[in-house]
């Protein structure tokens, strides 16, 4: 046999129809290959501009594949996985462009509540509560004590189930509608008496309960009775007096409007944070709204409104109002801020419960009371 007929030794790798082993150092090739490298690879991102593979070489051959085999000679088809160009991204899923991140756009100002239903809910409260102020002072003692009682029901189911305590709501909410009678009726000392007596009831009402947090069930119960009905108290305190339904009105305008001074001027020139650990969205540009507000209500609500009085005692009234509105509201921002809530409860749509609408409210009312007796006398 001469040299022209003998075959050539196989090249590394090469697997020809006899072949029926792997040779060493060889990459497999064929469906065995496939399904060993479709098991452990994934799907790469197509990168624009990368050369493909196979054609990428500028002599016009193909891309080396494993084993040493150059691309187009039929020793490795298809069942080749394709090598990303080095620049590619190594992951799992292709970005797209409609997926990339988008540049920010500038978001306006939000109150974080429902403003429809918050005006809509604010103006009808606003007609019941002044229909009822001037029809009958009667029914307006009505409103003070449903009021009190849903908002002891309020802040005594919130403590209970943000903190374990049960400050017990029958009581309370039998004295505190005595004590709001009883200041109409009897004036400041009947109010006291009531707050007394409630005091004494809670004490009592407790301990037919075990004696396991006997201490802050009742020492909560007691904060309540003075919080709500008792700071509720002065409202019906004014309004006995002989033009007690505009000394209230004034009251109620003062504070809704210091509010609403604070509100606006804080949200669109607000940056300086007034109180940012208890309540993050006041600015002292908003005190300073809510004093300029309640000052310029407060000289009009003296002048016109109350018997007796002037311009300029309304000035102070509006101080004082937009100083203890504005206290009120932080007290009781933390208060929900130590029971991790928003609001004390969701009767009112866009406001939250009623005692976040008392909130301003309750301690405002025992400085206008003492204020006007003051001023113009008990009448």
């Amino acid at each position: 046999m001469n040299d022209s007929s003998r075959a050539a030794p196989p090249r590394a790798g090469y697997r020809g129809p006899s072949d029926q082993g792997p040779v060493q150092g060889a990459a497999p090739a064929g469906p065995a290959y496939d399904a060993h490298y479709a098991q452990q690879t994934r799907p790469m991102p197509i990168v624009p501009g990368a050369p493909e593979p196979g054609g990428g070489r500028p002599d016009g051959g193909g891309t080396a594949r494993p084993g040493g085999a150059p691309a187009g000679d039929g020793t490795f088809p298809e069942q080749t996985p394709q090598v990303p160009h080095p620049a590619a991204p190594q992951t799992q899923n292709p970005v797209h462009m409609s997926d990339a991140p988008q540049p920010a756009q500038p978001q306006k100002k939000s109150a974080g509540r429902d403003l429809g239903a918050a005006i809509g809910v604010g103006v009808g409260l606003g007609v019941v509560i002044i229909a009822a102020l001037f029809v009958v002072k009667a029914v307006f003692v009505g409103v003070i004590t449903a009021a009190v009682v849903v908002g002891l029901w309020e802040l005594t189911s919130r403590l209970e189930e943000r903190k374990g305590i049960r400050a017990p709501l029958v009581p309370l909410a039998v004295g505190g509608a005595a004590m709001v009678i009883a200041g109409f009726v009897r004036g400041a000392e009947g109010a006291w008496i009531a707050m007394a007596l409630t005091a004494l009831a809670v004490l009592v009402w407790r301990m037919t309960a075990p004696p396991e947090g006997y201490l802050k069930d009742v020492t909560a119960g007691v904060f309540a009775a003075f919080y709500v009905p008792f700071l509720a108290t002065f409202v019906a305190l004014m309004l006995a007096a002989d033009d007690g339904s505009w000394r209230v009105l004034t009251f109620l305008l003062l504070t809704v409007v210091s509010d609403t001074g604070a509100y606006a001027v804080g949200w669109r020139f607000g940056r300086k944070k007034l109180a940012p650990r208890i309540s993050p969205g006041k600015t002292r540009e908003g005190l300073f709204g809510a004093v300029g507000f309640a000052m310029a209500a407060g000289a009009l609500c003296m002048q016109f409104l109350v018997d007796g009085g002037s311009w300029w005692q309304g000035l102070l009234l509006g101080l004082a109002v937009a100083v203890s509105a504005t206290l009120g509201d932080l007290g009781e921002s933390m208060i929900k801020r130590d029971l991790g809530i928003k609001d004390m409860g969701t009767l009112l749509p866009g406001h939250g419960g009623i005692m976040d609408r008392l909130d301003s409210l309750l301690p405002t009312a025992p400085v206008v009371w003492l204020l006007l007796v003051l001023f113009v006398g008990t009448g």
